[in-house]
């Protein structure tokens, strides 16, 4: 069995998060991964008090963090220390982070190993940015880490470890026009430490982040190239905005494919 996660913002401190401590105490979840919205230390009181493991996202680009161009840097440390405080103060399991738009993957590497941070895991991307709202425009926008290689050359050159963004994976590998199974295969043999997983359309180049069933991935068949045992964040779209009715419908999901398959998945 994995270890489901809940993907949060850090602003959500009202009715996702009570409804997060439910699902926790109900055995659904095992942990939250907390996307730090910058300025929003205020939050952290609440999020202290939550009897739930935590891992931490930090911002992407849409906030304005990218680890992909030098200018940023200065820019990027003031956001990170924020994040190193909610990290440090929730006993984060781990810290994910993107490797940023267009620059350099070798700037990207740079900035990595001058946070200092052993709780890394660098999050494999699509191509391309999402048209209009993550930096993506005709020419522009090119992510940075979305290649097994990108992911390998960081991970040697930084030593962090890898977050194995599945849908992500699978836009990548149809941007380019390769096969997504052995684009994913590339990706696990770099063992992964974290898997984030939601549906989408198998042939599609944009993450749309679907509940399981309203798109055609073969999410049977995935869970059991994945390791045992692993922490997987669910990072379908929330639909209701004072529910996760939603979501536990997809962890159900999720173990009832694990159940008619007999459980069986990856052991490395």
């Amino acid at each position: 069995m994995f270890k489901w996660g809940l993907k949060l913002w850090s602003p959500n401190t009202g009715e996702y998060r009570d409804e997060a401590i439910r699902l926790f105490q109900s055995g659904l979840i095992h942990y939250i991964e907390l996307y730090v919205v910058p300025d929003t230390l205020d939050t952290l009181p609440l999020w202290r008090g939550t009897p739930i493991p935590f891992a931490i996202h930090a911002p992407h680009f849409a906030h304005g963090f990218n680890l992909a161009k030098s200018d940023k840097e200065g820019y990027n440390r003031q956001l990170f220390d924020q994040v190193r405080w909610f990290a440090d103060e929730l006993g984060a399991l781990f810290i994910v982070i993107h490797g940023g738009i267009d620059g350099t993957i070798e700037e990207t590497a740079r900035q990595i190993n001058g946070l200092q941070d052993h709780r890394l895991r660098l999050e494999n991307k699509p191509s391309k940015a999402l048209p209009n709202k993550m930096g993506g425009e005709m020419g522009e926008g090119w992510c940075r880490g979305s290649t097994p290689e990108e992911i390998s050359y960081v991970m040697t050159a930084t030593g962090c470890g890898h977050c194995l963004d599945i849908g992500h994976a699978v836009c990548a590998a149809n941007y380019r026009g390769e096969n997504p199974l052995a684009v994913i295969d590339s990706f696990l043999a770099l063992e992964p430490a974290t898997i984030h997983l939601s549906d989408n359309e198998w042939l599609g180049i944009w993450d749309e982040h679907r509940h399981f069933g309203e798109g055609d991935y073969p999410i049977a068949s995935l869970l059991k190239k994945l390791p045992a045992g692993i922490p997987l964040a669910i990072e379908t779209i929330k639909s209701h905005p004072t529910s996760l009715h939603d979501f536990e419908l997809d962890v159900r999901y999720l173990v009832a494919c694990l159940e008619d398959s007999g459980g069986h998945h990856d052991q490395r």
